[in-house]
């Protein structure tokens, strides 16, 4: 379902996360990403609303390494069966639909860690971008 060509690099600011971190598992993230001096692993996101889908904590360490830009591989989310999303089994609600997800995204605020549970064909490629590279200035537009 991936491949190295689906990665590009977005400005930070563009996404949107629906779902709450643990800053236990963002701290143990961070520690590893200032190791490998990199980013070794992309953010799935909607490519309409920039919603993060898979990626909250690395989304985070971004923010806190003050990076301009982020990997990611965007899906057409709403539109692309081979997604699916369904709710952790210690989460607070039932149930949950891409809908409510991209809904959440966009309204500022965020469910509790571990609501929302993606399920995608294939593990995501294998990337190194360093984080002087993801330091530099953002492009405006960030997809096509």
């Amino acid at each position: 379902m991936w491949d190295e060509v689906d990665v590009q690099l977005v400005p930070l600011e563009w996404l949107k996360p629906h779902e709450e971190i643990k800053p236990r598992n963002r701290d143990k993230l961070l520690e590893m990403t200032k190791r490998w001096g990199g980013y070794t692993k992309p953010l799935i996101v909607d490519k309409v609303t920039g919603a993060i889908l898979d990626g909250h904590h690395r989304h985070s360490i971004a923010s806190e390494l003050n990076l301009a830009q982020i990997p990611v591989i965007a899906v057409d989310y709403l539109n692309d069966d081979r997604i699916e999303v369904d709710v952790w089994p210690s989460a607070a609600i039932e149930s949950l639909t891409k809908e409510e997800v991209i809904a959440m995204s966009l309204s500022g605020h965020v469910f509790p860690a571990k609501t929302s549970r993606h399920r995608m064909a294939d593990h995501l490629p294998p990337i190194h971008i360093p984080l002087e590279q993801l330091a530099e200035p953002a492009p405006t537009m960030p997809l096509e």
